[in-house]
């Protein structure tokens, strides 16, 4: 599931189908090798669950079910006849309780959510200026950025909202980050550091980028964009024009003296083997 997510496609509102379909796949796996019926009790599987729903609690978003119920393949008959027990995201409690916390969360002004609530409630029951033929026909052959472009102008706000959710890579990029920081601060010199006091150093660090770019500094002056590239420390070619304090040598004065030192070493060496054979 990961390798299929961290790529460049746009795949947030398949990661809860993802895992959804990933726990029922393992499950039957499991009950197939071990010759038993999907009703019956697993101690293989009770494990292997526990970790699955443990992994997916730390790693899910509110996001994820939000794009999930905002893609309109999900509420398509043949989306319900592709597996059973399959609900639209509007009967899921999950998914309705983390999608009711991201609208409160994107519109603070009363009516503005009180207009998402409706407009989401025409989309997933295919009412009013949802239920056209083509568009309930189309929810399962087209793209949903497709079906969003061609039926969503009734609907502004969520079609807004749509189109940059279902527009969202899932990436590990922010895990590499995070990564990154944490061998620049648990080094080889400082080894010691418990794992707590490293998590805790990581997290204040990252936060301190963050809140830095508020600042003007962050705009002008020597320290403009002064964590672009993160805590790695490769070139910045290819990041643009940016200004950057100077902080290093004369590289090209550095350059040509270990040039001149290198010739002279050569010429030294090559009056060495003549002597040597005459």
């Amino acid at each position: 599931m990961i390798r299929i997510a961290n790529t460049n496609t746009p795949c947030l509102h398949l990661i809860y189908k993802m895992w959804d379909s990933m726990i029922e796949q393992i499950k039957k796996e499991v009950y197939q090798q071990e010759g038993k019926e999907l009703n019956e009790e697993s101690d293989l599987y009770s494990v292997l669950h526990e970790i699955l729903v443990a992994r997916w609690t730390k790693g899910n978003n509110p996001l994820h079910c939000l794009a999930h119920s905002l893609n309109p393949r999900y509420y398509s008959k043949e989306w319900f006849d592709g597996g059973a027990g399959r609900l639209p995201p509007h009967k899921d409690r999950e998914v309705s309780k983390m999608r009711m916390t991201c609208f409160k969360k994107f519109f603070h002004i009363p009516e503005e959510l009180a207009q998402m609530k409706e407009e989401y409630a025409k989309f997933s029951n295919c009412s009013d200026d949802f239920k056209d033929f083509d568009s309930i026909n189309d929810r399962w052959s087209t793209s949903p950025i497709s079906w969003w472009s061609n039926y969503g102008q009734d609907a502004p706000l969520l079609m807004n909202l749509a189109m940059k959710l279902l527009n969202q890579p899932a990436s590990s990029s922010c895990c590499e980050r995070n990564w990154s920081t944490y061998s620049f601060i648990h080094s080889v010199k400082r080894n010691a550091l418990t794992p707590k006091h490293a998590k805790d150093l990581v997290f204040v660090h990252s936060n301190l980028r963050f809140l830095s770019r508020r600042t003007e500094a962050y705009k002008k002056g020597e320290t403009k964009m002064w964590d672009v590239g993160g805590d790695s420390f490769e070139s910045l070619s290819g990041v643009g024009i940016l200004k950057v304090a100077n902080l290093s040598l004369d590289e090209p004065k550095l350059q040509g003296v270990s040039f001149g030192d290198v010739e002279a070493e050569n010429v030294t060496s090559e009056e060495a083997g003549a002597n040597e054979e005459a």
